[in-house]
């Protein structure tokens, strides 16, 4: 067995967050330079040179990139062989405490906007430390432990859809209802999107896949060729929706289409999407 120390997936944690808010990362910064390259419009042009100004402001003043800076979402693949070494004062403290810890700790230090209510429909007090994370542990072969964070935007988040199909449905009705769920959010998931899309299992595994679509670079395509076409042709008429950056009209709609699928019931045919703004705020580390 390793022994990854507690402290060390605390600070781990809260650097991940703190860097997602305040650094574009690369594989969007490059996506919204190529797409300035092939926009016709000249207002879509200036927004996308004005994203990628705010970018490097927010890089060099070290602030947040967006006021809301979002649900720290943490995606956690521990290997087998990995055991968390707490110090004598945390008792049996655990993975998951680690990652809490963290991103409190980056709400304090990062000076990030606490945005997490402690229930949904009563009185919706705020937590005052933006936890807690939601966390989706899974269990590896092998001894590292890979960490996984997203920072998500109410505005993104709140779009997200779910649609349970029938099995008969044809791929070209599934993908016109994922072209009109981008369409139905518009300005208010601040376009140009990274869209997630995700394709069988069940209920919550189905909407879990369409926001682990979202870790995947951004250019990258599905190992699939059948999946690969699928997501260059959604991207093609998400792109014809001309809803452009900031909704503001344009060609350039959204950055990626990422669809990540998985076996079902043969009498189901579950879809999800779940979108992530221009700043598509994300990093990773291993341990």
């Amino acid at each position: 067995m390793r022994s990854i120390a507690f402290d060390s997936i605390v600070r781990t944690t809260a650097d991940l967050c703190i860097q997602a808010a305040y650094e574009l990362p690369e594989d969007i910064s490059a996506a919204v330079r190529k797409a300035l390259q092939t926009e016709s419009s000249p207002r879509a042009r200036l927004i996308l040179q004005q994203l990628l100004e705010n970018a490097a402001v927010a890089a060099h003043e070290r602030i947040p990139i967006c006021q809301d800076t979002g649900l720290t979402v943490v995606f956690a693949e521990a290997g087998s062989e990995v055991r968390i070494a707490a110090p004598p004062e945390k008792g049996s403290a655990t993975l998951m405490d680690a990652i809490q810890e963290g991103a409190a700790l980056a709400c304090k230090e990062g000076l990030l906007r606490a945005s997490v209510a402690a229930e949904p429909l009563n009185k919706r007090l705020n937590t005052n430390t933006n936890t807690p994370a939601f966390v989706h542990l899974s269990i590896v072969p092998g001894e590292r432990l890979r960490l996984s964070v997203l920072l998500k935007g109410g505005g993104c988040e709140n779009k997200s859809r779910f649609e349970m199909f029938n099995p008969t449905e044809s791929p070209q009705t599934v993908c016109r209802w994922i072209v009109q769920t981008v369409q139905d959010a518009g300005p208010n998931a601040c376009p140009p999107f990274v869209v997630g899309v995700g394709l069988g299992g069940d209920f919550e595994w189905c909407c879990l896949l369409s926001k682990k679509a979202l870790l995947r670079p951004v250019g990258s395509t599905h190992p699939d060729p059948f999946y690969a076409s699928l997501e260059e042709t959604l991207l093609k008429d998400i792109h014809a929706l001309g809803l452009g950056p900031q909704g503001l009209g344009g060609d350039t709609t959204a950055l990626a289409v990422h669809i990540e699928t998985a076996p079902c019931h043969i009498a189901s045919l579950p879809a999800a999407v779940n979108i992530d703004c221009h700043a598509h705020r994300h990093k990773t580390a291993v341990l």
